[in-house]
């Protein structure tokens, strides 16, 4: 699977299989999705322990790699084969990170989040995901600040962010 490069203000520049992209830290289009349930508890996932970073770690709802120029139905086509269910999904804001995720692989993702409004038991793919759990997020950044290790860099990177969107709302 490719990913698209771009540079700091989204233009995409190129491809590159998504192995060597992560192996060299290169720049590259990625979104994650934060969906809540009616009590604004965020529906977080652990990832599999097949995956080839982060295994086994705890995430947003679902993230990944856009290969088109229509983000939102991307994200909705990975929210349904990852997840399980669909709902209508809305981009808060975007931002830029890198990371170290172990194995000498680097996410460097211009991420676009979306957030989404959802009641449902998911029905997860198990070589995506192992686990999933509705949580709050005054606890999820308690769980976050007392056990770092057990979360992905994206997330902790990001949960400020999400706290200050869901406090607007």
């Amino acid at each position: 699977m490719d990913v698209l490069l771009v540079n700091e203000n989204n233009k995409v520049i190129g491809k590159e299989e998504k192995l060597k992209a992560h192996k060299k830290g290169i720049l590259h289009r990625a979104f994650s999705i934060f969906v809540f349930n009616e009590k604004n508890e965020l529906l977080i996932q652990k990832r599999a322990l097949g995956k080839y970073h982060s295994p086994g770690l705890w995430t947003n709802t679902c993230c990944s790699h856009p290969i088109t120029k229509n983000l939102i139905e991307e994200a909705k086509n990975r929210l349904q084969e990852e997840m399980g269910f669909l709902c209508d999904l809305e981009e808060v804001f975007s931002f830029i990170y890198k990371a170290d995720v172990g194995n000498n692989l680097i996410e460097h993702e211009y991420d676009h989040v979306f957030f989404g409004k959802c009641n449902i038991t998911p029905s997860p793919d198990p070589n995506e995901v192992s686990d999933w759990r509705w949580i709050s997020l005054n606890q999820l950044k308690i769980d976050v600040e007392k056990e770092p290790s057990k979360y992905t860099p994206w997330l902790i990177l990001s949960l400020p962010r999400i706290i200050e969107q869901i406090n607007k709302t």
